[in-house]
């Protein structure tokens, strides 16, 4: 079975919840489901910091 975070009603949903647009997932547990935006928050974070996905950090070398 798949959970899924429902952000409208801000509870984990199985498989039959609000439609998709509403919902975060599919997770593999309930507890991962419940933590989805702390989940997105990290990899956010992870991603802002990562320079291959930063395109506001000029590569050492080029030209700025």
């Amino acid at each position: 079975m798949a959970y899924y975070y429902c952000l409208k009603h801000h509870a984990v949903e199985g498989d039959h919840g609000c439609k998709a647009a509403d919902r975060m997932g599919p997770y593999e547990t309930e507890d991962e489901a419940s933590r989805a935006l702390e989940i997105a928050r990290e990899k956010t974070k992870a991603w802002d910091e990562d320079p291959k996905w930063n395109d506001d950090v000029p590569e050492s070398g080029s030209p700025e």
